[in-house]
């Protein structure tokens, strides 16, 4: 009993440094995106229309995606209670996180299973998972880990661009799969980390055309195999910009009828549960196009709400950015909000016709298990700063005190 008391207390006592208004606004996010996708798959799984699972229950999806998020919301928990900001600084958990993501990426490469024309799922044996989203997390620590150590950035060394090289060379694989829209995220995590990390512009120019000749590298080998730059998937994707409309039951089938789904929600929506478009004439609608089926049933205003919630966790992280006095703790703040923005961005624009279709989720509404896993992590990251950088704005008020 006394133990439980002590447990209640310390909870309490360390309350006071956690952003509950973050911590809330996931949470709603998490039952927002569960509620949407029982909605998107309940009459298209039992009916076989969702890829990769035949014919399910209508809870199938439901029930998975439930189960994701309560390991998630353990994890949150645990990292913001319970876990130090200095097991992430330490040497050897950076050690075993590059490697460990960098094995599971050749392993794809090697045994993956293509999905969508990408080859970037990993059979596990207990779960299929997507390594590529855990290499954002492993992105954001690693970067903010190294450069934190770093005083002398203004310089060009080796030891500025050996970080740059191994993630680019990790980002190079995902490329491969081919995954663009997971690769572009990481190249925009890194130079979105690169702009706060204090390295002069000139310096920084000159990484970026590092970054550059990796994804080069990836389009001479996409050259040498199938004799183009991109994909006939990608180049397709690209044509369609022109004219959703042009050919709907062709290339053009995806982004227009994302574009009615969106347009027959008008302001208030056609009511949850009451979508059209996912009755077989959305595809993926429980993943990639969850927004679309947002933007049906719940209209406008729904969808409004939904990119506020998004906007106040991306605010919160490069608030938290300029308050920090750490160079890691700011670091892993513009990782983080970078992650959630830009992938936010890549899958409204890519649903809305705005840039082309890339198949990255939307952050924690769409279904996937390494997905959210992996964006609960950088959630549990930007709480984890947060309290600290709140703890070192008290430390500062009592020292001005005495």
């Amino acid at each position: 009993m006394n133990q439980l008391r002590k447990f209640f207390k310390y909870i309490k006592d360390y309350s006071k440094y956690v952003d509950f208004s973050l911590l809330i606004t996931y949470i709603v996010l998490c039952m927002m995106g569960l509620v949407m996708i029982y909605s998107a798959s309940m009459i298209g799984g039992p009916r076989g229309m969702l890829s990769g699972a035949g014919a399910v229950s209508s809870t199938y999806f439901y029930k998975r995606q439930l189960f994701s998020i309560i390991l998630s919301f353990g994890i949150v928990f645990f990292m913001t209670y319970f876990m130090h900001i200095n097991i992430i600084k330490n040497k050897r958990v950076q050690q075993f996180s590059i490697i460990a993501v960098l094995l599971l990426l050749v392993a794809t490469m090697l045994f993956g299973t293509e999905v969508n024309g990408s080859k970037s799922w990993l059979n596990t044996g207990v779960m299929m998972i997507q390594p590529s989203e855990f290499l954002k997390i492993v992105t954001i620590i690693y970067l903010a880990y190294i450069y934190d150590k770093k005083r002398q950035l203004d310089q060009m060394s080796l030891d500025l661009f050996s970080p740059i090289f191994l993630i680019g060379f990790c980002s190079g694989l995902v490329l491969l799969q081919p995954d663009m829209g997971s690769a572009l995220l990481i190249f925009m995590i890194i130079i979105s980390i690169l702009l706060y990390s204090g390295i002069a512009f000139g310096t920084m120019i000159k990484t970026a055309g590092a970054l550059v000749g990796v994804a080069c590298l990836a389009f001479i080998y996409n050259m040498a195999t199938i004799g183009s730059l991109l994909t006939p998937h990608q180049v397709a994707r690209f044509e369609v910009l022109k004219n959703p409309f042009k050919d709907e039951s062709g290339i053009g089938y995806h982004l227009s009828n994302s574009l009615m789904a969106i347009g027959n929600g008008g302001l208030f929506g056609r009511g949850l549960g009451n979508g059209i478009m996912k009755l077989g004439y959305l595809p993926e609608p429980h993943t990639d196009f969850i927004f679309a089926v947002i933007s049906e049933e719940l209209g406008l205003i729904g969808a409004v709400v939904i990119i506020s919630l998004l906007f106040f966790i991306v605010y919160k992280g490069f608030m938290y950015a300029a308050l920090a006095t750490s160079m890691f703790y700011r670091l892993i703040c513009i990782g983080v909000a970078s992650y959630i923005g830009i992938q936010s961005f890549i899958n409204l624009g890519g649903v809305s016709g705005l840039i082309p279709l890339t198949g990255v989720p939307l952050p924690f509404l769409s279904y996937g298990g390494s997905s959210m896993l992996s964006l609960s992590i950088a959630v549990g990251l930007l709480l984890m700063a947060s309290k600290h950088v709140k703890q070192e704005a008290e430390h500062k008020k009592q020292m001005k005190i005495k």
